[in-house]
């Protein structure tokens, strides 16, 4: 990541060096009392906003940016904002590919430049694309492997989970791939982010469930 790049207000802190943040939010109230302001900041900057949520929370969404006084019309003819669907994004292929979205993200990264736009502040929640043992392994895993590519973009990325539909062994995971967590609406430092080569190794040897990640 570039030395030079301005902190970014997030959570009651500030989002420096390390920008792959976990946040997990227990109802819809906590999690737009953290991340509105962190999206409005960057739209008003005039920064891109990428979201990533589910179909059924899509108005929802964009009626909240409106009451917090974005032009969504407007934002979203300029492509400024753009909200995605995990059918566009992690299940473009059918089923979750971490190959396939680990480009995705670097491409959406990417365009946001092209596009004319000095950083994209990408927000996405995937709890939605488990389904079994080996797709939550391969999520993990991909969870882990952008940490590879991230730290040469200063675009924050964060990664929003519904803490109501993990399982504790999957949230653990998910926690020890991040190097910033939001806990509490703030963000801190993780003291439990594992070093990517020995986590993606674990996981790869993993041979079958002792439980699945999702009841």
């Amino acid at each position: 990541m570039n030395s030079t790049a301005a902190p970014i207000p997030f959570g009651r802190s500030m989002l420096r060096e390390h920008r792959h943040v976990c946040a997990f939010f227990s109802s819809a109230v906590e999690e737009y009392d953290a991340l509105l302001p962190f999206v409005c900041d960057g739209i008003n900057c005039g920064q891109r906003a990428f979201h990533v949520l589910p179909a059924q929370h899509r108005e929802d969404h964009l009626n909240r940016l409106r009451n917090a006084g974005i032009d969504v019309e407007n934002t979203m003819k300029s492509r400024q904002l753009e909200v995605a669907l995990p059918e566009d994004t992690y299940l473009k292929a059918g089923r979750f590919n971490q190959d396939a979205m680990l480009a995705l993200v670097q491409e959406t990264l990417k365009e946001g430049t092209a596009l004319g736009f000095p950083l994209t502040r990408m927000v996405a929640h995937a709890e939605m694309v488990l389904d079994d043992w080996k797709s939550g392994n391969e999520f993990v895993e991909y969870e882990m492997r952008l940490n590879e590519f991230l730290p040469n973009y200063d675009d924050p990325v964060i990664c929003t989970y519904d803490a109501n539909l993990l399982t504790a062994p999957f949230a653990v995971d998910i926690l020890r791939t991040h190097p910033v967590v939001i806990v509490g609406n703030i963000l801190i430092e993780n003291s439990f982010f594992t070093r990517p080569q020995d986590f993606i190794r674990e996981v790869q040897s993993r041979t079958g469930p002792s439980q699945p990640y999702r009841a």
